[in-house]
């Protein structure tokens, strides 16, 4: 008897995603426009122009350095308990906990890994170029400054640019990038940069960082959004070989079943019947018997079956009988006139 195997829920996840008719077939994927490359562009200029300011000592140096000494923290200390709690919205791992839970919702609904391969794509971008940007400057923060006015770079630091902001723009983001809806991806356009710009000036009040690296985390989240259509391609191939490879599991797990080997018939000898055979009656063949194994018998004498008394639950059923002798013995007859 065959039976169903049982699907982890792994198994029925994926079950769901193979659904392709019940797939919408409006869902929007952003393109490389013009007016993007353009946005991009200037951002990228405005990256580069604010690295060149702290790496020349500017203005932007002095102003951090100004912000530094007025230590907002001390001035306004009443919501230091509520920005404490607030900057967790920059940090990585319960950001992108939280973002992913939705959109691990968002794909078991619209029955496609994309969104959670898209926020994967970001955060790796994210932490390959502002990783290496922070340890190539190795900026120091305000509170291991050695140098008043100095710009702190290159002494072994990790502080620039602001990686809360950059983190903040990037995961909120995400989620304005894959609305389904112009609207939608208005209001959520505008709830990540105010989200975003909260958590870079509450770094700024708490003094772990520099506000030039606010503005810097700012330009490097925004140029991770911008460039994620150029990952579409990628995400696509990703996606596709994801569920090809979970094909070829299943196909691998399922053991096919042999189907039962044809059964011979019989061959029939044919004889050229002779006139004898024409007069017998014909009989039907009858099959061969199978050679049954020997029966083993326990050492000592025995006696055939017809000698042998019938013996039941309630004792023989032959009457006694004294004059009974066993089968097989010749019976004393009296002689006549005796």
């Amino acid at each position: 008897m065959r039976t169903e195997r049982k699907l982890s829920r792994l198994d029925r996840v994926f079950a769901r995603l193979d659904r392709e008719p019940e797939r919408p077939a409006h869902i929007d994927v952003p393109r490389m426009s013009r007016h993007r490359v353009v946005l991009f562009s200037a951002t990228l200029a405005f990256y580069a122009a604010i690295v060149w300011a702290i790496v020349v000592s500017s203005w932007l140096v002095r102003l951090d350095w100004q912000v530094m000494f007025f230590r907002p923290y001390q001035q306004w200390p009443q919501i230091h308990a509520f920005l404490d709690y607030y900057v967790v919205l920059g940090q990585r791992g319960p950001t992108a906990v939280m973002v992913a839970a939705w959109l691990g919702w968002r794909s078991w609904r619209q029955h496609t890994l994309r969104p959670l391969l898209t926020l994967g794509a970001a955060l790796l971008l994210l932490n390959i170029t502002v990783g290496s940007a922070k340890y190539g400057m190795g900026r120091l923060g305000p509170h291991y400054a050695t140098v008043i006015g100095s710009n702190e770079m290159w002494r072994g630091g990790d502080i620039f640019p602001s990686g809360h902001t950059a983190n903040a723009v990037v995961t909120w983001g995400i989620l304005a990038y894959l609305a389904s809806t112009p609207r939608a991806r208005r209001w959520l356009s505008a709830l990540s940069a105010v989200t975003s710009l909260g958590v870079g000036l509450t770094t700024v009040y708490l003094g772990t960082h520099w506000l030039s690296d606010v503005l810097l985390g700012w330009a490097a989240g925004l140029l991770i959004l911008l460039a994620l259509p150029w990952c579409e391609p990628l995400i696509a191939r990703a996606e596709t070989a994801i569920l090809d490879l979970r094909h070829r599991r299943r196909s691998g797990r399922a053991l096919p079943v042999p189907a039962p080997a044809p059964v011979a018939a019989p061959s029939r000898v044919v004889t050229p019947r002779t006139k004898v055979d024409e007069e017998a009656p014909v009989r039907e063949p009858v099959a061969a018997r199978a050679a049954r194994p020997p029966v083993y018998l326990a050492p000592g004498p025995h006696t055939t079956r017809a000698e042998r008394t019938p013996v039941t639950s309630a004792g023989s059923r032959r009457p006694p009988h004294a004059e009974r002798l066993p089968r097989g013995t010749a019976q004393a007859r009296p002689l006549a006139g005796g």
